[in-house]
């Protein structure tokens, strides 16, 4: 039977830049000129922060303003001819939040079905991960193999694919951009903290503190990706 479903619009960031772009044209902003601080820009267009950081990083990888790390927010010169469409994945805040309702409901599965087995191999991964810190290295591999263990702990395939298709979205264009500037020793330092705690909670077989720890966890970590590389541009 065909689909009645409409279409999905454009993603809130998407919307964000169009009303960026108008702010541009309307305001007399020529090439070179800064805009205003992002604090400032979300109260005129009445959005949140974060969602106005995703837009700007978007105008940046299409080549309409250029961000400082410091100084501010500057436009540049609109690229000639008819810009391409990039596909720029998803917004990072709502992988995260997506990935909170999923996984903070996967891991009481995990801990009903949790076999000595599965939770080695959580801990095999959350030993990669501390090896990686400890050696200075992002250790991006060994926390989706963390994330993905867990969710095949419930022995449900259909989880395991969603988990590991969230924790993928990671590697849109803005996403990465993102993580460029929010994730360092420091911050992957407090999330192999949290990963700890998240695999005490299972080996203790209990449902309520290891969904508390994944929550939490997943909770920080939007806070570190999306709330903590919103400043750099803005100017003291």
């Amino acid at each position: 039977m065909p689909s009645n479903a409409k279409p999905a619009g454009p993603r809130l960031y998407q919307q964000v830049a169009n009303q960026i772009r108008h702010v541009i044209e309307q305001g007399g902003f020529t090439p070179g000129t800064r805009l205003p601080p992002e604090r400032e820009l979300a109260l005129q267009l009445d959005v949140s922060r974060p969602s106005l950081r995703e837009a700007l990083i978007a105008l940046e990888i299409e080549g309409r303003v250029e961000i400082r790390m410091g100084s501010g927010i500057y436009v540049c010169a609109p690229p000639a001819g008819a810009p391409e469409p990039l596909m720029l994945g998803e917004s990072p805040s709502e992988l995260m939040q997506a990935r909170s309702v999923l996984e903070g409901s996967i891991i009481t599965l995990a801990v009903a079905r949790a076999s000595r087995q599965g939770l080695d191999q959580v801990k095999a991964c959350l030993d990669a991960m501390r090896r990686d810190v400890r050696r200075g290295q992002p250790p991006v591999e060994a926390d989706r193999r963390f994330h993905v263990a867990i969710a095949e702990m419930t022995g449900n395939s259909v989880l395991v694919r969603m988990v590991s298709e969230l924790f993928d979205g990671r590697h849109g264009l803005i996403s990465s951009r993102m993580s460029r500037q929010a994730e360092n020793a420091h911050t992957w330092e407090a999330a192999l903290q949290e990963h700890e705690a998240i695999y005490q909670a299972l080996e203790a077989r209990d449902p309520h503190q290891a969904a508390a720890a994944m929550f939490g966890h997943l909770t920080a970590s939007r806070e570190r990706w999306v709330e903590e590389s919103m400043g750099a541009a803005d100017t003291r």
